[in-house]
């Protein structure tokens, strides 16, 4: 199963023509930033998005840095006919893998998007049907939508297998079972929010959809060995030792 290309536009003729000409890949489409938020909320196979920066409703740019919020990792491609160093500028702030402005420059689009999406797919053979593929395939599907709240269902459905299945499968080939390896992404995750951010243990809780801050304690506590606000505090105790050499 191929990565998914989002193109987010208000102009359906517009998605319709750049759906016939990525024809090699799966595209969904989104009339409007609220429209995408609420795709990439959900669990998803998507790599790559395609964003207009004028839109009714909230501008690509603010889209834009509203998605990379919960999902620092995705590749966004802003598009804009309304070209002027300012816009650029916005897009590259808010960390835009790119930025092309219309009438599109056809050649330099498919450049782009196979560059981004031979990379994401690089290493998983996205047809293969042997089991191992389909474990990796699974393993990415975990890292990519750690943030969101997704089960063993979700992750089957991804690789075309039966939950009962990939739960079998999985456990043979990880020596772990698939929420194991997922709670362990989770906590790894939450390991870099505490080191590199400001965010306080519940916006960190909220933002790995645990369904409250006790429950990511407790687990966190378990693989860590310490709670949250005493990893923090030792990676702020190190820090503070280390630049002082």
């Amino acid at each position: 199963m191929a990565e998914k290309i989002l193109i987010v536009d208000d102009d359906l003729e517009f998605r319709e023509e750049l759906r016939d000409f990525l024809h090699e890949y799966e595209v969904i489409e989104a009339s409007s930033g609220m429209e995408a938020i609420n795709i990439l909320k959900r669990a998803n196979e998507i790599g790559l998005v395609l964003m207009d920066v004028m839109m009714p409703g909230a501008a690509g740019t603010d889209v834009l840095k509203e998605i990379k919020k919960t999902d620092p990792d995705l590749n966004i491609i802003i598009l804009t006919g309304h070209s002027s160093k300012e816009v650029a500028i916005e897009a590259l702030e808010g960390k835009a893998d790119g930025y092309i402005e219309k009438p599109l420059d056809l050649k330099k689009l498919k450049e782009t998007v196979e560059r981004i999406m031979d990379k994401k797919i690089s290493g998983v053979d996205a047809g293969a049907t042997d089991i191992s593929s389909k474990i990796k395939k699974v393993k990415l599907f975990v890292e990519r939508n750690c943030f969101k709240k997704i089960g063993l269902n979700e992750a089957a459905q991804a690789v075309c297998l039966s939950p009962k299945y990939l739960s079998r499968i999985f456990k043979e080939h990880c020596r772990s079972s698939f929420s194991q390896f997922r709670l362990k992404i989770k906590i790894e995750e939450s390991k870099k929010l505490l080191e590199k951010t400001g965010y306080n243990i519940n916006q960190i809780s909220d933002k790995l959809g645990y369904e409250n801050a006790e429950s990511f304690i407790r687990q966190f506590k378990r693989f860590v060995k310490a709670t949250p606000t005493e990893y923090r505090k030792k990676i702020q105790k190190y820090k503070k030792l280390k630049s002082r050499k």
